[in-house]
């Protein structure tokens, strides 16, 4: 057993949602999360500001003494290498490669989809990890820059008429592809699953990296006898480099109920 906390830390609060499903499968384990408020998006940065950046959030959270890092931000994640990993005192693990395993076992046609910020389209990240792990898998990208902007002004009820419309624009490739797995990569995303699920059909698999990471991260906790062993839920903590303003707005859309526990503000620089 080992009740230190797990650390999970994101561009910004979209990481939210990783965190959500964690919190559902893993309820007894304490969460310490940091969100780059004050330097997101990450897309736009060089790969050396972005290990710059990485060191540095890697390095707040081991100062909160977490036994495991979750790098909830799909360009850290695709940025990162073995050197970054093989430094680190606690196991890593981030959103891209455990998703992208997913969605490669998960297809039967052997047509993936993905969909997400521009930046994320545009690295091929996803691509490089679907083909990785299962050859021969086509993916088709798209990237769907209003879901986030949707997401964030509440658009997301079942059946919302403005991101449904949307909805049905931007993923008419899902049936000419013949896909039927498509995986959700931006943080934002699973926000929308009541509506992208009745756009592509129920043929379609959504793969939501929350619940990937929370799959993995319990096989991964209980492969190492890593569990927390707390007899009951500890309180999280959060964290952001820029104001806490509409942090709890924010938090309770990303995550509803499984929100609690209280934000600070932190000098990331001092890191």
């Amino acid at each position: 057993m080992d009740p230190r906390p797990i650390g999970v830390f994101d561009s910004g609060l979209g990481g939210l949602s990783i965190v959500k499903q964690v919190k559902r499968l893993l309820p007894r384990e304490q969460i310490v999360y940091f969100g780059d408020t004050a330097r997101v998006p990450y897309g736009n940065r060089s790969r050396q500001t972005l290990l710059h950046y990485a060191r540095q959030d890697s390095r707040f959270l081991l100062s909160h003494g977490v036994k495991m890092l979750v790098a909830a931000c799909g360009t850290i994640s695709t940025t990162v290498d073995e050197t970054f990993t093989r430094s680190l005192p606690v196991p890593y693990m981030g959103v891209v490669e455990v998703t992208a395993r997913t969605a490669a076992e998960t297809t039967r046609s052997g047509q993936v989809g993905v969909i997400g910020t521009a930046a994320t389209v545009r690295s091929g990240a996803f691509e490089r990890a679907v083909t990785g792990h299962r050859p021969g898998v086509r993916v088709h990208s798209r990237p769907c820059p209003l879901f986030v902007p949707l997401v964030e002004n509440g658009y997301v009820e079942p059946g919302d008429p403005v991101t449904t419309l949307v909805a049905k624009d931007y993923l008419s490739f899902v049936p000419e592809e013949g896909i039927d797995t498509l995986i959700l990569g931006c943080t934002h995303f699973p926000l929308l699953k009541s509506i992208i699920g009745p756009v592509v059909g129920d043929g379609v698999k959504l793969i939501d990296p929350g619940v990937c990471v929370a799959r993995r991260l319990r096989d991964f906790l209980e492969e190492k006898g890593m569990e927390s062993g707390l007899s009951a839920p500890a309180e999280d903590r959060y964290y952001v480099s820029d104001r806490t303003d509409d942090f709890e707005a924010v938090a309770s859309l990303f995550m509803g109920d499984s929100w609690s526990g209280q934000v600070e503000q932190v000098d990331i620089d001092a890191f």
